[in-house]
């Protein structure tokens, strides 16, 4: 269960302004009453609006004073959150309980796991630390309180083998302080671990608790990735390992890659290996795209060197089931015809191109679309190229597909990507994605993004895993869980070698960093401007924030 959404030490005004600059419609999170001891609130967005919801804590159970009871609070929520119509005003308006706004992560320290659950705990320190391997987790028993979870050696008798178990030490805070339950008491949670690897704990069982390696999370509240791209800068600098920080997030990520050994057989084939631009680089079997308008008396003739990937298939992402990207290799002079039959099948509108047709000298691209002004004809599809515009970083076409029904295509080539690198700053390709997804979502009905560059894999990942992350944080709110490593290693599931080199990974840390930095800037000023006007045009209103309900308060006490 996910407690990141108790916000043990907040304010009703407090809360009111979390949510509406960071949150969105439905964003929620719970808090502590402050005028009846013990029991607590639920503060739910509602479009400009903030909600208050009583929760009663009778000592036996917990409910939204009358109702359905629960033995815990995350129980309740849970309950809220997956009976979307169950939670109701007196005049039936629903109050949905969509994303939870996460409190602040109370350390940046990559040990510290968030919501991680006491089982999961064990299952990663025990599948994949060794003896002192630690981490800090939230306590789900205690909301506001931590565990810190340890691999320890359980006997120590000789001529037997030391067995590993995983101790849990329960760590109160308590006015601003963190304890282990007596003994000295710490400002931070770093504080505390560096205390107590140098001083080590004994159990009453006698077993000594050493602190020897942090387990490292890539879980991160998105809010907080400054403080994460700092920490892995900084590691990778200041190590006596010269190869830390990112890289080592990156070659943990590479090492999973074994585990991603799905077929490739259609690929492999005699009559589709000229069909492939690189001889290795093939789609999964499992994902592929199948061209169905063929002559059936012609092997091969459905293959083309493209994966779907699927949003949906990320189980963590409930709300972006509709989007589907094709990740295809670019266009050999034999594949251009089969090219345009996927795009019309498909039915794509918008094309998104990451590399030029000739980078040092080497083919990456053939051209597949005729120049301007001008009709081609690519077997039965005729393709005519009926504007072009330069923008900054890339050119932008409008391509007609003369078929009835007949379809304009938007080409999307972004020409500032250097072939072996990264761009040196990500503005130029999240300004690029923005207008990618504004042509997009102006047409209804619409397949999916077709993405290539030459082997459709590496900036075709970057990019993808970049709008992916992005989306993540438009619908959930710049408080939500982003792990960019399982972002990978989900889009990785449905084509093979998605993200291709240290440097790409973290240009997607930076994309999102910059990314949550403007928008937090945006959200403050548009809040800082809503209270000037609402100040001069209407100083009645500035205590009747949010609609009662019958279990609601306007009251910021509560």
């Amino acid at each position: 269960m996910i407690f990141r959404w108790f916000h043990p030490n907040i304010t009703g005004i407090e809360a009111e302004k979390l949510l509406l600059t960071r949150g969105v419609h439905g964003s929620f999170l719970a808090r502590p009453s402050k005028s009846n001891p013990g029991d607590f609130t639920l503060s739910v967005r509602r479009s400009d609006e903030v909600t208050h919801i009583k929760i009663q804590n009778s000592g036996d159970y917990y409910d939204l004073y009358g109702g359905e009871k629960f033995a815990t609070l995350a129980e309740l929520v849970q309950y809220y959150t997956e009976q979307q119509d169950l939670l109701r005003e007196r005049n039936g308006h629903i109050i949905e309980l969509k994303y939870p706004l996460n409190c602040k992560d109370p350390t940046s320290e990559r040990w510290y796991h968030g919501h991680l659950s006491g089982r999961d705990a064990e299952k990663l320190l025990t599948d994949k630390g060794k003896a002192g391997s630690f981490l800090v987790r939230e306590s789900q028993s205690k909301p506001g309180d931590f565990v810190l979870s340890v691999l320890t050696n359980e006997e120590k008798h000789e001529n037997v083998d030391r067995k590993t178990k995983v101790t849990h030490v329960m760590i109160r805070y308590q006015d601003g302080k963190y304890d282990v339950g007596g003994g000295e008491r710490f400002d931070t949670l770093a504080d505390l671990v560096e205390h107590y690897k140098k001083n080590p704990m004994v159990e009453k069982s006698g077993i000594v608790v050493h602190l020897k390696q942090p387990f490292n999370a890539t879980r991160i509240n998105a809010a907080n990735i400054e403080n994460r791209v700092r920490e892995l800068n900084k590691v990778a600098d200041n190590s006596e390992k010269p190869k830390q920080g990112f890289w080592e997030e990156f070659e943990v990520l590479q090492q999973q890659e074994c585990k991603l050994l799905y077929p490739r057989k259609e690929g492999q084939k005699l009559e589709n290996k000229s069909k492939n631009r690189y001889k290795n680089i093939l789609p999964f079997d499992t994902t592929r795209v199948e061209i169905r308008e063929t002559d059936p008396d012609v092997p091969g003739a459905d293959y083309i060197n493209a994966n779907y990937i699927r949003v949906s298939l990320f189980s963590i992402i409930q709300d972006l089931e509709g989007k589907v990207f094709i990740a295809t290799q670019g266009c050999l002079q034999n594949t251009v015809i089969d090219f345009w039959k996927m795009v019309y099948q498909e039915s794509t509108h918008v094309i998104v191109m990451t590399t030029k047709e000739i980078e040092r000298g080497r083919n990456k691209c053939v051209r597949y679309w005729p120049e301007l002004h001008t009709t081609k004809e690519f077997g039965k599809v005729l393709v005519r190229n009926v504007d072009e515009q330069p923008a900054q970083d890339y050119i932008l076409r409008n391509v007609c597909v003369c078929k009835e029904p007949v379809r304009y295509i938007w080409h999307y080539q972004y020409l500032s990507w250097p072939d072996h690198g990264v761009p040196n700053e990500p503005g130029g390709v999240l300004w690029f994605l923005e207008e990618v997804n504004r042509t997009q979502s102006t047409i209804p009905d619409t397949g999916p993004i077709i993405v290539h560059c030459s082997a459709g894999i590496g900036r075709t990942g970057t990019i993808i895993v970049i709008d992916i992350l992005i989306d993540i944080i438009n619908r959930q709110g710049l408080d939500c869980d982003i792990d960019i490593p399982k972002t990978i290693q989900r889009v990785r599931q449905q084509r093979s070698g998605m993200v291709q080199t240290e440097a790409q990974y973290k240009f997607i840390y930076m994309a999102v960093q910059q990314y949550i930095d403007t928008a937090q800037k945006r959200l403050e000023e548009e809040q800082r401007n809503k209270r000037e006007y609402s100040n001069i045009k209407y100083p009645q209103m500035t205590n009747s924030r949010s609609k009662p309900n019958m279990t609601s308060s306007r009251s910021s006490s509560v």
